[in-house]
């Protein structure tokens, strides 16, 4: 079956319209669906989420640097480009970077004049440029090959899921992955039965409490270093839900809460550093944990707080009148 793959473009934008034009139409012409800021509408959801969810929907991601950092959007200085990075690798996305060779060329139009962003872009160049294969480029002209080049490798070592029509997909294969599912289901169903023992309502009857405590691992950049190093840090169930659980009063994104729970844990650990992550099975602990307390729920990829959990957030969180007083 031929398949199509959506491509993101993310870049700085008032300084390299013309070369996101060029792109488009390159990746356009390999019949593939680019997606950007160009196509974005004007809609109320606030613009990360929206963002966030057209990467979601892509194959692969694709950045250009040029002389401009971008807009700063972040209580960290992030600009929308590097935080649009950043979601792809943590993703696990198929990165595919273009890099101006000789940034200080450029047009002073085309360039940070200001000290602090011009060393943020340095340092996010260096980010990229670490541990991946770069296409340099000098003029807009060059990206157009660059881009198909190296999208036709990628596509032939890193296959995506792509888009396939409809009247493609036969109704074998459909059969085939229905009794794949149903192989997979009785699977799961048996294993569900040999998890013991439980109590009301499938929850294990030695649940731990929540002043007991869990050794969360991840990774981080140390400042000045273009390699992670591993971390971690002991909590309190209560500590972490104390961390997490303001968020969810306003039903985000499981991406969205996983940034946070990153971001607080390891604040509390007392490391120095940035793109601090938490291993995905711990994230996936601390998920369960809560659904097994009854304090989250978890809906069509959003959390939100139980009754029970709003209360649990009033007790940990909420300021008391000292003794003194």
């Amino acid at each position: 079956m031929e398949k199509r793959y959506q491509v993101f473009i993310s870049s700085t934008y008032n300084d390299l319209q013309e070369e996101r034009a060029l792109v488009f139409q390159a990746l356009m012409e390999m019949d593939c669906f680019p997606a950007g800021m160009e196509l974005f509408p004007a809609a109320d959801e606030e613009q990360w989420d929206f963002i966030r969810k057209i990467i979601d929907d892509c194959d692969y991601y694709l950045v250009i640097i040029a002389g401009r950092y971008g807009s700063t959007i972040t209580p960290q200085g992030l600009s929308y480009t590097e935080k649009e990075y950043d979601y792809a690798i943590e993703k696990g996305m198929k990165v595919l970077a273009f890099v101006h060779e000789d940034p200080g060329k450029l047009a002073v139009d085309k360039s940070d004049i200001n000290e602090e962003l011009r060393t943020r872009l340095s340092a996010f160049r260096d980010r990229v440029k670490s541990g991946r294969i770069v296409k340099f480029w000098k003029i807009g002209a060059d990206l157009p090959g660059l881009v198909a080049l190296s999208l036709i490798k990628t596509i032939k070592s890193h296959p995506a899921v792509g888009w396939v029509r409809a009247n493609q997909v036969g109704s074998a294969q459909l059969l085939s992955e229905l009794n794949e599912l149903r192989k997979r289901n009785q699977e799961l169903e048996r294993i569900v039965g040999e998890i013991t023992p439980v109590g009301a309502g499938g929850v294990p009857k030695d649940l731990a409490g929540m002043q007991e405590e869990i050794t969360l691992h991840g990774s981080f950049f140390p400042a000045g270093s273009r390699t992670r190093y591993s971390w971690s840090h002991t909590l309190t169930w209560a500590e972490i839900y104390a961390l997490t659980a303001p968020y969810l009063l306003e039903k985000p994104g499981v991406n969205f809460v996983q940034r946070r729970i990153q971001e607080g844990i390891f604040a509390k650990s007392g490391k120095a550093g940035s793109s601090p992550l938490v291993d995905d099975q711990d994230f996936q602990t601390i998920k369960i944990q809560f659904l097994a307390l009854g304090l989250i729920k978890t809906e069509g990829g959003f959390w939100s707080l139980t009754n029970k959990g709003e209360a649990m957030l009033m007790n940990l969180r909420s300021v008391r009148v000292s003794a003194t007083s």
